[in-house]
């Protein structure tokens, strides 16, 4: 653990956002900004002891989390197929030769109009969904210390379709699709 003492009240706000790792993060989870994004220089930290104590007993159960999430994320899997098939969306791809660890569930859908509409539906049933993905290149610190040299669309077309599903140990994957197929069906 630490902390961190400032005399100058002007300093808080870039602190927060060098200890985000550079992005204003806090602004994001405040409701201050709709997504974070870079736009700073930040850093990565040592977590402090309670994080740690809360580490161990994951880290010794990685085994049964893993298999957990990779259930849910097999479950969105199969039951987003036909949605799939009929175009709603687009599910994640892996190929042949990957594994995955069930890290994120995400879907792509077909513009950012339906996306965020597909939140505001998945919120009123009490399902959060997230999207928060900003391109580095297109964030106000990667204009700022970057440039592109290549046609940045697709990667831009991504962040503005990509929605996010809870991906948790405990989620009630049942419960969960029954909500997203029914607003999909919306769509």
């Amino acid at each position: 653990g630490g902390a961190l003492l400032l005399r100058d009240n002007r300093l808080i706000d870039r602190a927060e956002i060098i200890r985000e790792k550079g992005t204003n993060r806090r602004n994001f989870f405040r409701g201050q900004v709709d997504k974070y994004t870079w736009v700073d220089i930040g850093s990565s930290y040592l977590p402090s002891d309670i994080i740690a104590a809360f580490l161990k007993p994951q880290l010794q159960n990685s085994k049964e989390i893993t298999e957990s999430r990779m259930n849910i994320w097999e479950h969105y899997h199969l039951n987003l197929k036909d949605a799939e098939k009929s175009e709603k969306l687009r599910r994640p791809i892996i190929p042949s030769f990957c594994k995955h660890n069930a890290h994120m569930y995400y879907i792509l859908l077909p513009s950012n109009h339906i996306r965020d509409s597909l939140i505001n539906k998945l919120a009123n049933n009490g399902m959060s969904s997230v999207f928060h993905y900003q391109p580095l290149h297109d964030s106000p610190y990667g204009k700022k210390v970057s440039r592109c040299s290549h046609d940045m669309s697709n990667t831009i077309e991504i962040s503005e379709t990509l929605l996010r599903l809870p991906l948790w140990v405990g989620l009630d994957i049942n419960h969960t699709l029954e909500i997203l197929l029914d607003a999909i069906k919306e769509i």
